[in-house]
């Protein structure tokens, strides 16, 4: 299953200085080994060496050096403790994945069949949005459910004047057969009500949500965004109805019928994911919101920014760094790390290659490091959160005040550039890996790790 969720940007563009570095970390095919050995949310024993490394190196009041000092004084990580959930109509089956027990239930068409039992009591699902993920889930609910000859009415709820309801009409959702509606109307009559509008929607409807559904029924999230807003603002999910997520990394959190679980699972089920695990709804918007400032959103964009400019302006031509940045890190180097793993990038260089990569990452680690834990800081206490909500607010009409236009990323100097060099590059090209960029890359995903 691929859910999607609200993006953003790190500050990581322009900060990574790429002179001598300070201190070296480990060398990255010792360290990747080492992190091989252990479970990935558990890196107390590896980062020791590393954070005690830099407090020991050049204890001069530099700005490399004060990357030393902020570091040392990061607590370890802590063990993730094992989420045990009880279902009385799916098999949980126990894994074990890096030496660590997890409980998980498989999907699949064989399980459709239990759909009625998981959605016991439940006669109409309400999906409010239209958007990244309501199309989708819409869709393979309304499917498995009618494969389930399950009665269960799967309705599209969307506020008056939507330009989505010609959408929601082509995938078959229809006002004559009480499939499609007004959101509040859907809302109202739903026992299931998948809230999947966007992030800074939820922050400014959560109220009128919350007073429409009805005592004793089901919101689902397929982002815990919502939970991060609500504990920024000191408030909590009314006690009588149940919160359930499913999302790229599970369900939770609260439950006041006792079958808040199965009906997760059923959802998870339905929307044909293969597995689906326990998780809290802190945690998966948590690391969800972070692994977006970080490798998979922001700090790519940041990356590819500042590498752009500092091979410019050491005299590449622009088509060359941009295929040297953008190229390569959405290119060749994610297709090697996807099947083969990041040390395939770097045993795949020549020995020259493997120098100036290892110059790249030993110049990026600890900088990138920094400032993924400034971008998690944000996220834990809620100001990334507060900060998008804001954001949002700028692109729609307010009080009277005239939205904003959302600007085009493809406006800046290095996109116009790549404009030209994808219109001339040959189909599947994915061009030979450049060292120093994989080094830089490869370092802010161990940095993240």
């Amino acid at each position: 299953m691929s859910l999607s969720s609200s993006s953003g940007q790190s500050s990581l563009s322009g900060a990574i200085s790429f002179g001598p570095p300070v201190a070296t970390p480990p060398p990255f095919s010792e360290t990747l080994k080492r992190l091989a050995k252990t479970r990935s949310v558990n890196f107390s024993k590896t980062l020791k060496p590393l954070i005690a490394h830099v407090s020991t190196s050049n204890p001069s009041s530099t700005g490399r050096s004060a990357v030393g000092a902020s570091m040392v004084s990061m607590p370890a990580v802590k063990p993730s403790m094992l989420l045990d959930f009880e279902t009385s109509v799916f098999k949980k089956e126990k894994v074990t994945l890096a030496a660590h027990d997890e409980y998980i239930v498989k999907g699949g068409r064989d399980l459709f069949h239990l759909l009625p039992d998981a959605f016991k009591g439940i006669k109409q699902i309400g999906v409010i949005g239209w958007g990244s993920q309501g199309p989708a889930q819409a869709q393979n609910l309304r499917d498995s459910l009618a494969e389930a000859k399950s009665d269960i009415v799967v309705k599209i709820g969307l506020r008056k004047g939507s330009r989505s309801f010609a959408e929601a009409r082509a995938a078959g959702f229809t006002e004559e057969s009480g499939t499609l509606g007004d959101i509040w109307e859907t809302v109202s009559g739903s026992d299931l009500v998948l809230l999947l509008v966007s992030d800074a929607a939820q922050a400014d409807n959560y109220e009128k949500v919350f007073s429409h559904m009805k005592p004793n029924s089901t919101l689902g999230l397929s982002h815990g965004f919502l939970l991060g807003h609500l504990q920024s603002l000191g408030l909590d999910f009314p006690k009588n109805i149940s919160v359930i997520a499913v999302c790229p990394k599970g369900m939770g959190p609260s439950d006041v019928d006792g079958r808040a679980t199965d009906v997760a699972l059923g959802w998870s089920v339905a929307l044909g994911s293969p597995f689906t695990f326990a998780t809290t709804l802190e945690q998966e918007y948590k690391s969800d919101i972070f692994g977006e400032r970080g490798i998979l959103l922001g700090a790519v964009h940041g990356i590819v920014e500042s590498l752009f400019r500092r091979y410019t302006e050491n005299g590449m031509s622009e088509g060359l760094a941009y295929k040297n940045t953008v190229e390569y890190i959405t290119g060749i180097i994610s297709r090697t790390i996807s099947t083969k793993g990041m040390l395939a990038v770097y045993n795949s260089l020549s020995e020259d290659g493997k120098k100036e990569f290892e110059v790249a990452y030993s110049a990026s680690y600890y900088p990138c490091m920094d400032i993924l834990y400034e971008c998690y800081d944000d996220v834990a206490n809620g100001s990334e959160i507060q900060s998008v909500i804001l954001a949002g607010r700028h692109f729609y009409e307010n009080g009277g005040l005239p939205a904003f236009l959302m600007g085009k990323i493809d406006q800046t100097r290095m996109w116009k550039v790549g404009e030209r060099v994808r219109s001339t590059r040959p189909e599947g090209d994915l061009g030979p890996l450049y060292p120093f960029t994989a080094g830089v890359f490869v370092a802010l995903m161990m940095a993240q790790v």
